[in-house]
């Protein structure tokens, strides 16, 4: 076992029904966090994660709370088991960026599942109150292309790049006359693009109003020096653990930038050799790997071995 594991925590869309079961049975540490985030929430999200409804678990105001709690879950019973050991980096997609700092130390549990609660509660409201969609551009996207693109499909409306996932995939995002123009623009260009079936725009200006909710509640937070480094989606390398203002700052501004995931898996290939190991839920972390650093090999975690 290598003596340096980053640990990956995967982001809203990894949700499905039946998500942590196999760690909840298997493993008494991970059914008592499942039982912790019950209490905290004050209904059953083990019963929205194993039985679902899929409408209602794919919620961005669920999925938030069932992705995080799946996934600190996981790494629990890692850890129980001596799968996992001491880490020395993590890094999380968007919503897992969160995890990763719990993980690290930041705050507890509960408080993070809180803080999980109230972020997806606020962009869900974001996306109700505002024309929104997305769109995944497929093919060799650079960022000067995908900004040519939004350029020329944005007209008066919003339209910006959202995350770039890998080197083969970014996703736009923004009003839903722009999206519809894009998918048009990204066809001219010789991009395949995919609309996306979203509650709204998200890491877009039109989150701002939530991005204000996250600030306020960022603030009533008792954190933690992180006790190791945590990459923030923002800049594609590590929060500067030591200024938990500026750790703050780039959380609110998640909301309304691009997710730099390729970038942050980049930096992470050249800076940390090692383990790398993808917490539940899903699998989707370790497939944009393989597109962004085939050398680097990432073990994935969704059910127990």
């Amino acid at each position: 076992m290598s003596d340096q594991t980053t640990l990956l925590c995967p982001g809203q869309g990894a949700q499905a029904v039946g998500m942590g079961k196999g760690w909840f049975d298997a493993f008494p540490v991970a059914a008592q966090t499942f039982a912790a985030a019950d209490d905290a929430l004050g209904f059953s999200l083990s019963g929205l994660c194993f039985e679902g409804p899929a409408e209602q678990l794919n919620r961005t105001d669920m999925a938030q709370c069932a992705i995080y709690t799946a996934s600190v879950a996981c790494f629990q019973a890692l850890l129980e088991s001596g799968e996992v050991g001491t880490f020395t980096a993590t890094a999380g997609l968007s919503l897992g960026e969160f995890t990763a700092l719990h993980l690290a130390g930041a705050y507890d549990f509960v408080e993070g599942l809180n803080l999980v609660k109230l972020r997806g509660q606020a962009m869900q409201d974001a996306a109700e109150a505002s024309e929104g969609s997305m769109v995944a551009v497929t093919g060799d996207v650079t960022e000067d292309a995908i900004n040519e693109l939004c350029d020329k499909a944005r007209g008066d409306s919003v339209l910006v790049p959202a995350n770039f996932n890998s080197p083969m995939q970014v996703v736009v995002s923004g009003s839903v006359d722009a999206c519809e123009r894009a998918v048009d623009v990204a066809s001219e260009m010789g991009f395949k693009p995919t609309p996306l079936t979203v509650a709204g725009a998200f890491h877009s200006p039109l989150m701002q109003p939530a991005a204000d909710r996250l600030s306020e509640a960022l603030d009533k937070v008792q954190w933690n020096t992180p006790n190791v480094p945590v990459i923030s989606n923002v800049t594609g390398e590590p929060h500067d653990i030591n200024d938990v203002d500026s750790i703050k700052a780039n959380l609110v501004a998640q909301l309304t930038s691009p997710v730099r995931w390729s970038q942050s898996m980049q930096w992470a290939a050249a800076n940390l050799p090692g383990r790398y190991v993808e917490l539940a839920p899903g699998k989707v972390l370790s497939g944009l790997m393989r597109r962004i650093d085939r050398g680097t090999k990432v073990e994935n975690f969704n059910e127990p071995k």
